[in-house]
Order: C-alpha cells, then structure tokens, then sequence
C-alpha cells in the first residue's frame, strides 16, 4: 500500500491561478449549489433544536448522576 504512487492531482509552480480567474470559479462553483427551500431549513432548524434540547438534558442527567456519586464517594473518605 505504501508503494502506491498518490494519485491526487497537484497543481505546477509556475501555474497558479489569477484573482480573475479564482472569483470566476468560485461563480461557477456556487451555481452548482442546491440550495434548500425556506421550508427544508425551517424543518431542518426545528430538527437541530429538539435535538440540542434532548441532547442537552441527557448530559444534565449524566453529569448530574456523576456528581452525586461523587458526592458520596467524599462522604466515605
């Protein structure tokens, strides 16, 4: 495997991009984009704040839980 010549393309020296040229791709690129609809990204948003909310009271359970062991593991020392 480590023989195996890398394959990813790499870009000459002397052969760099103008300013000009660089927005233009840049354009291009951002034409290809799929851009969500207004009610895909109210959906997604909804989505990502019941999880921070699940997620956020799961790890208040759990650092609540380690505190209270912690808490009485003191109380045996």
């Amino acid at each position: 495997m480590a023989d195996t010549p890398d394959k990813t393309p790499k870009a000459a020296k002397g052969n760099k991009t103008s300013p000009a040229e660089f927005v233009r791709q840049v354009q291009t690129e951002g034409r290809k984009v799929v851009w969500p609809t207004r009610e895909e990204t109210i959906r997604i948003s909804i989505f990502v704040f019941i999880m921070m909310t699940i997620l956020s009271l799961f790890f208040l359970g759990v650092d609540s839980l380690f505190g209270a062991v912690v808490r009485w593991l003191m109380t045996l020392a």
